[in-house]
């Protein structure tokens, strides 16, 4: 061989190489039976009934839109060393996509990978958690739907100020997690401008959550709970204080409403993955990149006030209330 075709044969070498090793946002999916199959990583962070609703939302619009998945589906059951080892797992399993449900699995996504494209959900501040650069532009190869609807926060704190004049709000949260300090910094700002007072208990761990509501009693007039996960993950002992102490309990979301909160401004979790199922397909379909899809927020909002709760909590359900928002009857 001449040494001018040696040196091109090992160019071209070289060049196929580093096309072989070049980024992608999708692998494409494999073939089976014919049809076109892709492999979905899915990471939540805790199991509770609002993360849960949100994947089986995510599943269905994949499902209703006719994209063929397998799905890997991993809990990291509120452990944050779980969250990065699932992450890293589905880089090395070269997933075409990861749905990470609630902010530590989506920032743990994306320090495993620049290249996966990443649909997070239940997320409080993607901004603020540094997933995104803004809404409309969310970056290389992620975007999601936020759970914190501007309005959503105001339309409880208001109601616990006005309707049950209460002046000081115990508030439970794990400082750990970065969505939930987001929210208590928010419900403090809020309830100062009502003229109230936030007193805060933080917990690590789920074993915490009972002996923080327990301090909380002769100290406040009502208890609201953030979406944090820890706290929702044992939120039945803090319904449990609440209703034998008489202190009205307010949170951040419906699923815990319906447990036994007074009330909570909100929306369907299933329906907030379901928007998060439809951006993933429309990046699995080729459609769009990750880059193109802006954040969402919740598609709806709504104040429930659940009646059985109140009156378990020590408050009279008053008929003026329905101009506020909608009556919870329990099933």
């Amino acid at each position: 061989m001449k040494k001018g075709a040696k040196v091109l044969s090992v160019a071209l070498a070289g060049m196929i190489m580093l096309a072989g090793c070049g980024s992608k946002e999708s692998s494409g999916g494999a073939e089976k039976d014919g049809e076109k199959v892709f492999k979905v990583g899915i990471s939540q962070f805790a199991a509770h009934p609002s993360l849960d609703a949100a994947t089986e939302g995510f599943k269905k619009a994949l499902k209703d839109k006719g994209i063929n998945v397998e799905y890997d589906e991993q809990n990291a059951q509120a452990d944050m060393n779980n969250v990065q080892t699932i992450a890293d797992n589905f880089v090395g399993d070269k997933v075409d996509l990861i749905f990470a449900n609630a902010t530590p699995s989506a920032t743990s996504a994306l320090n495993a990978t620049k290249e996966i494209p990443i649909i997070f959900t239940s997320v409080t501040d993607p901004v603020g958690a540094g997933l995104v650069k803004s809404f409309d532009q969310p970056g290389d190869n992620i975007t999601g739907t936020t759970d914190n609807h501007p309005e959503g926060t105001a339309k409880t704190i208001n109601f616990i100020t006005e309707e049950v004049k209460a002046k000081e709000i115990g508030v439970i949260y794990n400082s750990g997690e970065q969505n939930s300090v987001v929210q208590v910094e928010e419900v403090k700002k809020l309830a100062e401008a009502k003229g109230a007072k936030l007193v805060e208990v933080s917990v690590s761990t789920s074993a915490e959550v009972k002996q923080a509501a327990e301090s909380l009693v002769g100290r406040v007039n009502a208890i609201y709970i953030p979406t944090d996960n820890t706290v929702v993950s044992a939120l039945e002992s803090v319904i449990s204080v609440a209703n034998s102490k008489k202190i009205p309990l307010f949170v951040g979301e419906l699923d815990s409403m319906k447990k036994g909160a007074v009330a909570a401004s909100g929306f369907e979790y299933f329906d907030l993955g379901y928007q998060s199922g439809l951006m993933a397909a429309e990046i699995l379909s080729g459609n769009k990149k990750a880059s193109e899809i802006p954040v969402e927020l919740p598609s709806s909002l709504a104040l429930i006030i659940n009646k059985k709760a109140a009156e378990a909590q020590g408050l009279e359900v008053k008929d003026e209330w329905k101009e506020l928002g909608e009556f919870y009857e329990g099933k």
